[in-house]
């Protein structure tokens, strides 16, 4: 079974980031080297895959702003090229409903269209996105409120509206 990196991320997130021990997550030389790579391997994923996730992991941690900035009425995203062949019109529309409802800012949309754009997948469906979009929310000072409403999305069987 080919794993990806989105793979190995999701395992990642679901058992370190979002538990106590998310100070963890942000040392890359403890991770590589310690038990958590061996307990990956021994999950089934390669280690190439493996060193991907940290990559990404770094890029998305480089581009972490010192605070979120908030802008209103801004230009509307228009989507091309690769991105158009990535995203499906249902996750491109997702993307759009989060901005307009205040869930990402433009320059969080930005962000993950970036991390989304670094997987190694050539299609992304919504439930992968939804995912990208968590571990930015995450990622992101300030966000706390975006990202519990995020993941009361993809973890309740009814989602709400945002409001």
């Amino acid at each position: 079974m080919k794993e990806s990196i989105l793979d190995v991320l999701l395992y990642l997130f679901e058992h370190y980031f979002t538990t106590e021990d998310a100070d963890l997550a942000h040392d890359r030389d403890s991770l590589q080297s310690g038990p958590l790579f061996k307990e990956l391997a021994q999950a089934g994923f390669s280690p190439a895959e493996i060193n991907k996730a940290f990559d990404w992991l770094d890029a998305l941690a480089q581009q972490r702003p010192a605070s979120v900035p908030a802008r209103a009425n801004g230009p509307v995203r228009i989507f091309h090229g690769p991105e158009l062949d990535k995203l499906d019109v249902e996750s491109r529309g997702f993307l759009l409903f989060l901005e307009q409802h205040g869930v990402l800012t433009p320059d969080q949309r930005e962000l993950v269209l970036d991390r989304a754009m670094a997987l190694d997948q050539d299609q992304l469906d919504l439930d992968d996105l939804k995912w990208v979009v968590l571990m930015v929310l995450f990622n992101q000072p300030g966000s706390e409120a975006a990202y519990a409403w995020m993941e009361t999305q993809m973890f309740e069987d009814e989602p709400e509206s945002v409001h």
